[in-house]
């Protein structure tokens, strides 16, 4: 089964630059921003680029691409300014993957800002509910797991399961697992038997026909840390042996999988591609 990986590509210059990116760092898969992402105000898309990056998507033979919310919403937020504008955000995210034939639109569940968890589930479901309901595409919004920081909503495949349970339309939300969250929130990833029981955790709990993308990070603190701090692939707490029985499983194998590990004199992108494929071999 050949992997499906990729790292996150930026699109300085214009939208169409993100696949020559991609291509040169030999991506079967991508993820981007279409926009700052520290920042509410953005630009349309302009047409040619659109038209450039569906070109380029075919041409380069790249699978698909992910699109990630910027960092500035908090779909959770008790402060109703800010909360619409989230909300206002993820619409605007929908409409912009539709643009690029992008399948997947990545979001933070938010937090709750110390209101508390009920109040964070229902500004969060609220929230989901209102966009796909003002947004009607293929697109899927992807729900990634947190890492348990303070006041943060979907740390757990319980939380993440209790969400989807009270959205409207379920078939149009799936999860991505990002390795460094769940292991900072105590899942243990480093070595075979825990693996298994993480991921058997992950299936009775929210199924595998969930499990739309895969972020791939080691992690520089410890398991139950509740800080997330990326490292690079096998160089962290994780370390390769938790990768390399991690990309055993099969229903691991099939899933897209997004690298968003750190740049530096250690390794760069093309080297932490090489190790997923190399560990998978």
């Amino acid at each position: 089964m050949n992997l499906k990986v990729g790292i996150h590509v930026s699109i300085a210059g214009s939208v169409d630059k993100a696949l020559d990116r991609a291509k040169e760092k030999e991506c079967d898969v991508f993820q981007i921003f279409t926009r700052n992402p520290r920042g509410w105000a953005f630009a349309e898309l302009e047409e040619q680029s659109v038209k450039e990056f569906r070109r380029k998507t075919t041409e380069y033979q790249i699978a698909h691409g992910v699109v990630h919310l910027p960092y500035l919403p908090n779909l959770s937020s008790p402060k109703s300014d800010f909360y619409e504008k989230s909300i206002a955000s993820l619409i605007a995210e929908l409409h912009r993957c539709e643009r690029l034939s992008i399948p997947y639109l990545v979001f933070h569940p938010g937090s709750h800002l110390g209101e508390g968890m009920d109040v964070g589930l229902k500004r969060l479901v609220s929230a989901i509910n209102r966009a796909l309901g003002a947004v009607e595409n293929d697109v899927m919004l992807v729900m990634e797991n947190t890492a348990g920081q303070k006041n943060s909503m979907g740390a757990t495949f319980e939380e993440l399961q209790q969400i989807l349970d009270q959205l409207t339309n379920k078939d149009r939300v799936g999860i991505c697992l990002d390795t460094c969250h769940a292991f900072a929130r105590g899942y243990d990833l480093r070595n075979r038997n825990a693996i298994r029981k993480t991921l058997d955790e992950f299936q009775k709990v929210l199924g595998f026909e969930k499990l739309a993308i895969l972020h791939l990070n080691d992690s520089c603190s410890p398991l139950g840390s509740g800080i997330d701090k990326h490292e690079h692939i096998g160089m962290g707490r994780i370390g390769e042996e938790g990768f390399r029985e991690l990309l055993r499983d099969d229903r691991i194998r099939a899933v897209p999988m997004i690298l968003e590990t750190p740049i530096d004199s250690r390794r760069d992108d093309i080297a932490n591609i090489a190790k997923i494929r190399s560990l998978a071999r």
